[in-house]
């Protein structure tokens, strides 16, 4: 089955309505078909973006807990990867959220990606396949 990674962009725009995507997002996630994945890094940086209001960040818990997302863990061993990656990508930069998944279309051979982060036209998965960009 597809899958899709999902970056922290789309992820909040969909718990705030004030964000220039939330129609965006909200249309593609209703429109979905294939299982959205993403990482702790991604959970957290949201988490983070939508400390403006309480009631947003628990929806967006309870809709993971709902099974939003399906989450996969980052493992001690892969930081050498990630530190590759980050260090790769120094110049964009590539912050820890977006090496995380990065590793994780590596690792699961996943390209295509829900992100309104232009970085993922850049950057490419083992270093010569480029995301298709979904949203």
């Amino acid at each position: 089955m597809k899958k899709i990674l999902i970056d922290s962009g789309p992820l909040t725009a969909l718990f705030d309505s004030s964000d220039r995507f939330h129609h965006t997002s909200v249309a593609f996630v209703k429109e979905n078909k294939h299982p959205l994945i993403t990482t702790i890094a991604s959970i957290t940086e949201v988490l983070h973006l939508l400390d403006f209001n309480r009631n947003a960040q628990i929806d967006f818990l309870e809709w993971i807990n709902r099974g939003g997302v399906e989450i996969h863990n980052i493992q001690n061993k892969d930081f050498h990867r990630l530190k590759a990656l980050t260090e790769k990508y120094r110049d964009l930069p590539m912050d820890f959220a977006d090496s995380c998944l990065v590793y994780l279309a590596e690792q699961l051979n996943i390209s295509s990606i829900a992100t309104i982060d232009r970085d993922f036209t850049v950057y490419r998965i083992k270093g010569r396949k480029p995301f298709k960009m979904v949203l």
